[in-house]
């Protein structure tokens, strides 16, 4: 069981709760950024999210960067696309658009291929969009946390590899990391993004981000150099590079606190086989779920196949509003997130099931929490149809 102190039990789709030991990581004594000691555990950590992602591709390449999963959109966006140059971003919700907006920043010709809300564009369409103009890249949100909804990869992929086999595969895995499965190399995929808050489970504050060989080739060959400083691949490669081969380097300073927890959670994750740690969250997901539907409650994500199994995002009844609900859980100390989606946003909230609130079943916090939200809801009068 876990040592914190006392606290509200935190269920919304990032940051989750976090593992004692992953905290106690945070409280590491002041080092050197360029020390051995250090420059040693971050080239481990390098290491091992070559294993997270599934890759064994010398060629391509991780990144930790200090910074929030937003800084995710930047790398791409000022990195992979030169101004003029088309992307094609599958759309999905608030965050996909985001997605999408980040890479206008940079002066990309961007297309959105939006589905309605709780869903996600078809294959189908996908491909016609892709014989009908060139795209550099195209971008998906593996799960939109302001749907929950799950995109497929592996046959999109595919699609994209055989229709327009030199346009990018560029995944938003901010809400999918650690806890659907993503295998990089047998999916041919070019860019993950992600952050460390979510499944990975360490405090907000890192970047993490895994780029295939082909989009750092992408890189190396752009026209223009990319309009950024902070954010340039170009200058953090030769950084990443030597850290995993545990030679100090330096261009702007790292988080030795962050790192370190990170390391500390790699290590976790890694101990068991990633195919276990899928399918827990797979099986917590089907059961909290199964619940939801129970009660009389629709998701917004309505397609089973497109359902994330990290998050649930839920439709109030038509009865029952959000600032109703969510301080009704708060007293009973959970906490859940309301809507994000500018077209729904005040009709759901999103229950977040990642991490050690799912693969430490003796905290209860799955019980406790739909145990929660069907008494809430009874308080406001709500019953069952």
């Amino acid at each position: 069981m876990s040592t914190q102190s006392e606290h509200p039990t935190l269920l919304i789709p990032g940051p989750i709760e976090f593992d004692d030991a992953v905290l106690q990581s945070m409280s590491h004594y002041s080092e050197s950024h360029v020390g051995p000691a250090f420059v040693s555990v971050f080239g481990d950590v390098l290491s091992d999210l070559r294993k997270l992602f599934q890759s064994t591709d010398d060629s391509a390449q991780p990144f930790v960067i200090s910074g929030s999963g937003t800084l995710g959109w930047d790398l791409v966006g000022a990195n992979l696309i030169e101004s003029g140059e088309a992307a094609l971003v599958l759309g999905t919700g608030y965050f996909s658009d985001g997605f999408a907006d980040a890479l206008r920043v940079y002066g990309a010709d961007v297309t959105e291929l939006k589905a309605p809300v709780g869903s996600r564009p078809q294959l189908p369409e996908i491909e016609a969009a892709l014989k009908a103009k060139k795209y550099k890249l195209l971008t998906v949100t593996h799960v939109d946390t302001s749907t929950g909804v799950l995109s497929e990869l592996r046959n999109l992929s595919e699609l994209v590899h055989s229709v327009s086999p030199e346009t990018l595969v560029i995944v938003d895995g901010v809400c999918s990391v650690a806890c659907e499965e993503i295998a990089f190399d047998d999916w041919k995929l070019d860019g993950v993004v992600t952050a460390s808050q979510k499944a990975i489970g360490v405090p907000a504050g890192l970047s993490i981000s895994f780029f295939s060989g082909r989009a750092i080739k992408a890189i190396e060959s752009r026209k223009t150099p990319p309009a950024t400083y902070y954010a340039s691949m170009m200058r953090w490669l030769p950084i990443m590079r030597n850290y995993e081969a545990k030679k100090p380097s330096y261009f702007a300073t790292p988080s030795p606190q962050l790192i370190h927890a990170l390391h500390t959670s790699l290590t976790q994750i890694l101990s068991v086989p990633l195919s276990e740690r899928f399918a827990k969250h797979r099986e917590a997901s089907d059961k909290i779920k199964a619940a939801i539907t129970k009660m009389g409650l629709n998701q917004v994500a309505s397609n089973p196949d497109d359902q994330a199994h990290g998050m649930t995002a839920i439709y109030l009844p038509e009865t029952i509003q959000i600032a109703q609900i969510l301080p009704s859980l708060s007293k009973k100390n959970i906490v859940f997130a309301g809507g994000i989606h500018k077209e729904i946003a005040t009709k759901y909230i999103r229950f977040g099931h990642m991490g050690v609130s799912i693969l430490e079943p003796e905290r209860g916090h799955i019980e406790r929490a739909l145990q929660s939200l069907e008494e809430g809801l009874a308080e406001f009068g709500y019953q069952k149809a």
